[in-house]
């Protein structure tokens, strides 16, 4: 529980609506070099007329109604707060404008004439509390048009015994300005302590949401009813519209700083801050507003002392949530597959719902905190500890694989649907994480695939094990042998079907790559020796029919690794050729190519050609060295790393 923090009511705001210092002058500007008017017709004498007669009837020049002066106490009745303040100004200057100090005959008139004026700045005072009201009729706009003015009519004469040698009346100056703007502050205080909007009554919310909500409804109320009709009252130089916005800022600050300064709730804790970063600053912004009122002088409702404590407090809950739905999902998952479950088919493939609806959940979650705390990296932190849940996924995939039950083969399918839909979340929406919590889910989801493709396809290489050792052999060069081992490789495929296509066709490229990595580790192995030309020449054929062969095969599963094919190729080329240069410009394609060729390989396919010496070996492995130091590694596949040679 925090201690109440000390007063923060607003303070220190002035109403600048006066255009410059000068005399009692009234010319230019919002009163266009006129007086007000001094005569009006008194209500309830509309149409009523002295008329001069002469023989009966009226005279002409009569017909027309005089107008009639009215009384300070008559212009009060009727609301001309202007009229009646300069009827008191001419008074004052009656007595107190002459070079002579007003004497002691004086006194009476003195003393009348302020009571006159604690009247009319008590009226003034009342309009003025009245100004949003106008919508309810309890004040007119002509009422709170001639207040202003008549503010602005006795801050001029302030002015004016400012400039003057003699002892001014003991109301001078009168401070008008000073009470306009502490009045409307007190009204605005007023009706945000006492919100006349009606609450939501179909929405349960807590005493914390209905009261700021109240206050809102007032504050968008009453700021629209400035910027429609009380602006109209006042001349453009006061920027009365931005005066009242910073009133309702400070006095809405004040009341939640009242509301922060105490331990909330996490309910009322996230709407707290969905109301300082997201409704306030979007009410601010709508187009009959924003086009009055400057928002970004306002600042923020709450300070960052006070921020700071309630974004954690709502992202450690939403941390907390997210693990906790986390984990269940995982728990779920692991329960089916204790109990024999398989996971459901979608289109015959096998689908888990874990990444589904985790990853619903972040992306739901992280985008609102990005509205609730109105920060992009803050809102990150919701998915700091992913890297544990993923982990937790690859334990989980590591136990399904080790225990090797009857359902474990579906539920690693269906888990490289899983890795696939996070590591789309990951790459794609990058935005939603913290760039070292996704590089590490990355490594961890990668692990888990690979791992994945070793359980699934280990089997199949167990399988055709059998006809991987007759590779490079003697009877290697005849051809059926081969095409038993593709016939072989085509039916035990039919195994890794069961994950999504995408998937299965990362699978099958792992699958390809793997095949022919035992295609050229069992022919670097030397068994079969070729001892001249028609020999390397029968090979080159050979390794070549097999490239085309085991290419057409594995595209027709769907494999995309053409570059394998190449390899095969470039190998066949340097078992056919005769020639030194020739042998020693293959090489060194190849390890152009292939940047992870090492002179043991090198070495050992030379070996299959038993015509060549061991100084051209040397020679073609020197021209492999300088090939290789001139080639960048960064973007080439690996291939030759995976082929162990002694």
């Amino acid at each position: 529980m925090r201690t109440r923090s000390g007063s923060t009511e607003p303070d220190g705001i002035r109403l600048n609506f006066l255009p410059g210092q000068g005399g009692r002058s009234l010319g230019g500007g919002w009163f266009k070099g006129k007086l007000p008017k001094l005569f009006r017709t008194p209500r309830g004498q509309e149409g009523v007329s002295v008329v001069a007669m002469t023989d009966g009837h009226p005279s002409p020049k009569d017909e027309q109604p005089p107008n009639v002066i009215l009384t300070f106490e008559q212009n009060l009745e009727e609301n001309y707060l202007l009229e009646a303040s300069d009827l008191l100004i001419q008074r004052e200057e009656r007595l107190f404008g002459e070079i002579t100090e007003a004497d002691g005959q004086h006194e009476e008139e003195i003393n009348k004439l302020a009571a006159d004026r604690r009247v009319l700045e008590s009226h003034i005072q009342q309009t003025l509390r009245q100004s949003l009201s106008l919508d309810a009729g309890k004040v007119s706009t002509e009422a709170l048009t001639s207040a202003v003015k008549a503010v602005y009519q006795e801050d001029k004469q302030d002015q004016l015994w400012r400039q003057r040698d003699r002892t001014p009346p003991g109301w001078r100056p009168s401070g008008w300005k000073e009470l306009h703007s502490t009045t409307l502050r007190s009204l605005v205080k007023d009706r945000m302590d006492n919100p006349s909007t009606p609450p939501d009554n179909h929405v349960k919310q807590s005493s914390v949401e209905a009261h700021v909500c109240s206050m809102g409804r007032q504050l968008k109320k009453d700021l629209l009813l400035v910027v429609n009709v009380v602006k109209t009252c006042y001349p453009p130089e006061t920027d009365i519209c931005n005066f009242y916005a910073k009133l309702y800022h400070q006095t809405f600050s004040s009341r939640l700083r009242k509301i922060a300064d105490f331990g909330l709730e996490d309910k009322d804790c996230t709407f707290l801050l969905s109301w300082v970063n997201d409704h306030y600053p979007g009410l601010l912004r709508k187009p009959e507003l924003a086009g009055e009122i400057n928002s970004e002088d306002l600042g923020k409702l709450l300070p960052k002392e006070l921020m700071e404590p309630l974004e954690e407090q709502y992202l450690s809950k939403q941390q907390n949530e997210l693990m906790t739905y986390t984990d269940r999902v995982l728990e779920e998952a692991k329960q089916k597959w204790n109990n024999g479950e398989e996971p459901i088919r979608e289109d015959g493939c096998y689908v888990s719902p874990v990444a589904y609806d985790i990853i619903q959940l972040i992306n739901g979650m992280v985008t609102s905190a990005v509205i609730v705390v109105g920060d992009r990296h803050k809102a990150q932190k919701i998915t700091c500890k992913l890297n544990g849940s993923m982990q937790s996924f690859k334990i989980f995939q590591d136990e399904v694989m080790k225990q090797n039950r009857p359902n474990s083969k579906a539920i690693i399918k269906a888990n490289l649907g899983c890795v696939e839909q996070f590591r789309e979340v990951l790459d794609k929406r990058g935005h939603l994480f913290l760039e070292g919590v996704r590089e590490n889910c990355l490594r961890v989801l990668t692990d888990m695939k690979e791992s994945a493709h070793t359980y699934l396809l280990s089997r199949v290489h167990e399988v055709l094990k059998p006809q991987y050792r007759k590779l490079g052999t003697s009877d290697w060069l005849n051809k059926p042998l081969f095409e038993k081992l593709l016939a072989s490789i085509q039916t035990e495929s039919q195994e890794l079907q069961g994950s999504k296509e995408s998937c299965h066709q990362e699978l099958i490229c792992q699958f390809h790559h793997e095949v022919t990595v035992e295609y050229v580790k069992r022919l670097l192995k030397g068994e079969v020796k070729l001892k001249d030309k028609q020999q390397q020449h029968k090979a080159y054929m050979t390794v070549k029919d097999n490239a085309e062969s085991l290419h057409n095969l594995f595209v027709k599963m769907s494999s995309k690794e053409d570059w394998l094919k190449e390899i095969l190729t470039k190998i066949a080329e340097v078992l056919k050729l005769q020639e030194l240069p020739a042998i020693q410009m293959q090489v060194a394609s190849l390890g152009s190519a292939f940047p992870d060729l090492s002179e043991k390989h090198v070495s050992a396919l030379l070996k299959l050609k038993t015509n060549l010496s061991r100084n051209d070996r040397k020679t073609v492995k020197e021209t492999l060295s300088d090939a290789l130091r001139e080639t960048s590694v960064g973007s080439a596949r690996p291939f030759f790393s995976k082929v162990q040679v002694k």
